[in-house]
C-alpha cells in the first residue's frame, strides 16, 4: 500500500526527491550527470541560510559544498559527505519504477535508496534539524556532495580534492556511507562502524591469438586463452588475511554469539544477510565483470578481453597483481584501468567515541563493531588530504532485511523508520561532536 504524501517524514521526502533525479553513472565518463540533483541539494542548504559553492569541472558532473561555522573554530573541522550518482537500473528487472521514489508499506523503493541517496537525505535533514533549532555545531561542519563516486570518483572527488582543496581547510576527519547500520548476530543486534576500505584495482585481461575461419582446427584461439584465465581468476579462493580492524570484528562478533573466533568465515556466517558483505572484508576478491571478443559467428578473433574487479587488503596491491599474473599465465596481459588506495583508520579516538555514544543514546546496550568495507567511497580521495574517513550512515534495520544485498541490486529499498532513526542519530552526533 502506498503511503499518503502528507504522512511522509521529511527525510523520506528528500530521499524520494533525490531518487527521482536519474543520475545513472555507466562508468568511463558515460553518465547522465548530477547537476539537477546538486542544484536541489544546494537549494536545500541555501534554504537553511548557508552559502553554497558549486564545482563542475566536466559538464554536468556537479559537486556542491557548504561550510557551517562551529562554536569552537579552533577544533578541527569535520567533513560530512555523500555522492549524488547511482549505478544504472534496468527497469524491466524491477518490480517498481526505479526512479519513482515509491513508498510502499513503510519502505522507500528506488535506485539510490541504499546507495546512497538515503544517506544524502539523512545528512541534509540532520543539518536542517540543528540549524532550524537555532543551534550551532561544536566544530565547523563541511558538507559536500560529490559526483562520479560510482566510477571511482575520477570525474568527482578526485578532481575536487585536486582543484578545490580549500573546501576542506582545517578538516582532519570525515564521515560518509556504508557504516553504522545494524546486523543480527545469533539473535542479537549489533552495529557495524566502517573504519577502512579495501584497495580497488580494475584490470583488463587481454589474450591474443591468430584470426581464422571458424570451421578450422585452430589451437591459437584468443577466446579459449581468455576463457581459461577468467575461469581461473573467478575460481581462485583467496586466503583469509586479517587486518587490525577485521581481527577486532571477528573477535567481537564471536563474543556476541558466544562461539570460538578461530574460524573467521564461520563467524561471518552468523551475520545472516550481511554474510557475503562481511566475508568479503576478510580476503582479496577477484570477480570477472565483463567479456569482449569477436564480431561474427564464423570468424575466430585475434583478440579477447575481460574486465576483473579486484579488491585487496590495504598494502597488498602489488603482491596481488603479481599473483594474478601467475594465475592467468604469460599468454594473457594485464592492464590496470583504475587503481585506488586501500585505507584503515583506528577504531578509537574522540570521533569514534562520539559515534558510538550517539548510537548508544538511541539504541542503548547494543554493541558497535568495527569493519573494513569490501567496496570503496570518496573517503579515498579525502585521504590524500590527510583526512581520516569513517563510514557512519546509522540505520536500525529489521531482522532479516538484506540491506547489504541491495547495494547495486534490483528492487533497492530501505524502511522509512530506518531513515528517521538515521536522521536522529546523525543530528545528535553533528550537534554534539
Amino acid at each position: 500500500m502506498s503511503t499518503p504524501e502528507a504522512s511522509i517524514p521529511e527525510v523520506a521526502r528528500v530521499a524520494q526527491d533525490l531518487i527521482r533525479f536519474d543520475t545513472s553513472n555507466f562508468g568511463g565518463g558515460n553518465a547522465k550527470g548530477e547537476r539537477e540533483a546538486a542544484e536541489y541539494v544546494g537549494a536545500y542548504l541555501e534554504g537553511l541560510g548557508l552559502e553554497t559553492e558549486y564545482f563542475e569541472p566536466i559538464a554536468r558532473r556537479t559537486n556542491v559544498h557548504a561550510r557551517i561555522p562551529g562554536r569552537d573554530r579552533s577544533k578541527p573541522a569535520l567533513v560530512v559527505h555523500g555522492h549524488l550518482d547511482v549505478v544504472p537500473a534496468m527497469a524491466d528487472d524491477w518490480s517498481v519504477d526505479p526512479f519513482a521514489g515509491e513508498i510502499r508499506d513503510g519502505v522507500l523503493w528506488g535506485r539510490g535508496a541504499v546507495d546512497m541517496k538515503n544517506m544524502d537525505a539523512i545528512i541534509l535533514t540532520a543539518v536542517g534539524d540543528i540549524l532550524r533549532a537555532g543551534r550551532q555545531p561544536e566544530r565547523d561542519l563541511i558538507v559536500t556532495f560529490f559526483a562520479d563516486e560510482e566510477n571511482g570518483g575520477i570525474e568527482g572527488s578526485q578532481l575536487v580534492v585536486r582543484d578545490r582543496p580549500g573546501w576542506f581547510a582545517g578538516a582532519t576527519e570525515a564521515i560518509s556511507e556504508v557504516g553504522g547500520y545494524s546486523i543480527d548476530v545469533a539473535g542479537k543486534r549489533a552495529y557495524l562502524l566502517q573504519v577502512g576500505e579495501k584497495g580497488l584495482i580494475w584490470i583488463r585481461l587481454t589474450a591474443r591469438g591468430a584470426a581464422a575461419h571458424g570451421s578450422l582446427v585452430h589451437h591459437d584461439n584468443a577466446v579459449t586463452k581468455l576463457a581459461r584465465a577468467v575461469a581461473a581468476i573467478g575460481q581462485t579462493n583467496w586466503p583469509i588475511a586479517l587486518t587490525p580492524a577485521t581481527r577486532r570484528m571477528v573477535d567481537d562478533l564471536a563474543a556476541l554469539a558466544e562461539i570460538d573466533a578461530s574460524d573467521a568465515d564461520a563467524v561471518a556466517a552468523l551475520t545472516g544477510p550481511a554474510t557475503g558483505f562481511v566475508q568479503s572484508t576478510l580476503r582479496t576478491t577477484t570477480n570477472p565483470t565483463g567479456l569482449t571478443a569477436g564480431y561474427k559467428h564464423n570468424v575466430i578473433p585475434d583478440r579477447a578481453e575481460a574486465l576483473i574487479d579486484v579488491r585487496v587488503l590495504p598494502g597488498t596491491e602489488d603482491a596481488v597483481l603479481a599473483e594474478i599474473q601467475s594465475i592467468v599465465g604469460d599468454d594473457v596481459t594485464i592492464d590496470t584501468v583504475h587503481r585506488d588506495i586501500g585505507l584503515e583508520v583506528p577504531f578509537g579516538g574522540s570521533l569514534v567515541e562520539a559515534m558510538v555514544a550517539s548510537l548508544e543514546r538511541h539504541d542503548p546496550g547494543v554493541p558497535v563493531v568495527p569493519y573494513l568495507m569490501g567496496g570503496g567511497t570518496d573517503n579515498k580521495a579525502l585521504a590524500t588530504l590527510d583526512i581520516a574517513g569513517y563510514g557512519f550512515a546509522p540505520l536500525q534495520l529489521p531482522v532479516g532485511f538484506d540491506f547489504t544485498g541491495m547495494f547495486h541490486g534490483v528492487d533497492e529499498r530501505v524502511p522509512v523508520a530506518s531513515l528517521e532513526f538515521g536522521r536522529r542519530v546523525l543530528a545528535d552526533l553533528l550537534g554534539s561532536y
